[in-house]
């Protein structure tokens, strides 16, 4: 199961054949993180890229006034990781922290250089989620400065629906840089204006 998942994911992009399916899946390695678990934490070198086949995590960063701000969620089928300190092997900004009882397959830096060069089309492959991962960094950047709190709730409610609700509304709050009590104010205008249109429609 947790393979397939992975060759799926990979299939996005590039075909493997029967051979390099079981070499890339060789060389994964397969960890299980309980709920509350870290996969990695700020200060550390961040040694691997995970691919989450069940459950639910974050990662996110503790400014200098202790407050956490989520960066990323992810949920099965998606990529996690400290992709700064995974390049540049300095110690990572992020912690990286399962929301559920959660289980990934691992990939390390020096088994990706040798998959490079068994696989080639693997290196297009991590280009390309590289190239994705900036693409959604860019316009995320851009929401945050150009969009009200409200748009930038929609903006995520709509684009995951699926994650929204499997996180408490403390991280979603983080996400979108506003306070969990300000989200359920939100929410509840979001409710009442639907309400209100719904009436005048009909």
């Amino acid at each position: 199961m947790e393979s397939s998942l992975i060759i799926q994911n990979l299939s996005k992009h590039i075909e493997l054949t029967d051979e390099e399916k079981e070499i890339f899946c060789s060389s994964l390695k397969i960890k299980k993180v309980k709920r509350h678990q870290f996969l990695g934490e700020a200060g550390e070198i961040s040694r691997f890229q995970n691919f989450v086949t069940k459950g639910c995590l974050r990662s996110y960063y503790i400014d200098e006034n202790g407050f956490e701000h989520n960066v990323q969620f992810a949920i099965e089928d998606w990529w996690i990781g400290d992709m700064a300190s995974f390049l540049t092997k300095k110690p990572a900004s992020l912690y990286i922290e399962a929301l559920e009882d959660s289980e990934v397959l691992q990939i390390d830096s020096p088994t990706m250089e040798e998959l490079y060069i068994k696989i080639p089309k693997l290196e297009r492959f991590f280009r390309i989620l590289l190239q994705n991962a900036f693409i959604a960094l860019e316009q995320r950047i851009i929401s945050v400065i150009s969009k009200t709190a409200e748009e930038r709730y929609l903006e995520f409610s709509n684009k995951y629906p699926q994650v929204e609700q499997r996180l408490p509304q403390i991280h979603i709050a983080s996400y979108l840089g506003i306070t969990p009590e300000f989200l359920s104010k939100l929410k509840k205008k979001i409710l009442l204006d639907s309400s209100k249109n719904l009436k005048q429609a009909k």
